[in-house]
């Protein structure tokens, strides 16, 4: 299923996690990243790509979930998959900051997305805003407050 996020991508940095679920692990500079460049960068993401889960993940490898690994400290081959990134693109970019809304295949991960854009762009990147806006024929632009599913409810 067709899946649609808005987020926000930190330049500059990372974390095991890929996103806020850990500290920051590394800085890099950011002084030579533009619009410009974030913008034609999106390019090499787009279309069917291979991507790497992250290993804060609950992918299970011989019966464990990755992130117990990971927790543990303990290293583990993670093997990369094909996914489908049908639109990338920049709607702010402020500050190291870059707000972004994707399309995707189901089993796309944002967070490694966040990880290797920052990587392309030859500094690091961590997923700081994440918000998943469609996923099929369901939009949340037509979703109800958990207020006015309430008041439906009651009026039935």
């Amino acid at each position: 299923q067709i899946k649609e996020y808005t987020g926000t991508i930190v330049l500059g940095s990372t974390t095991p996690s890929f996103d806020l679920e850990t500290e920051i692990n590394e800085t890099f500079p950011t002084d030579h990243i533009t619009k410009e460049l974030v913008e034609e960068t999106t390019k090499q993401f787009i279309g069917e790509i291979e991507q790497f889960p992250p290993v804060f993940s609950a992918i299970k490898k011989d019966g464990k979930r990755l992130y117990e690994f990971a927790r543990a400290g303990e290293e583990v081959e993670i093997k990369s998959r094909k996914i489908t990134i049908e639109a990338f693109e920049i709607t702010r970019f402020e500050n190291n900051e870059v707000d972004f809304r994707v399309v995707c295949s189901k089993g796309t991960y944002i967070r490694s997305l966040a990880h290797d854009f920052g990587k392309a762009l030859q500094s690091g990147g961590h997923l700081s805003v994440l918000r998943r806006t469609k996923i099929g024929d369901f939009h949340v632009d037509n979703a109800l407050s958990v207020d006015a599913f309430l008041e439906q409810l009651d009026a039935k």
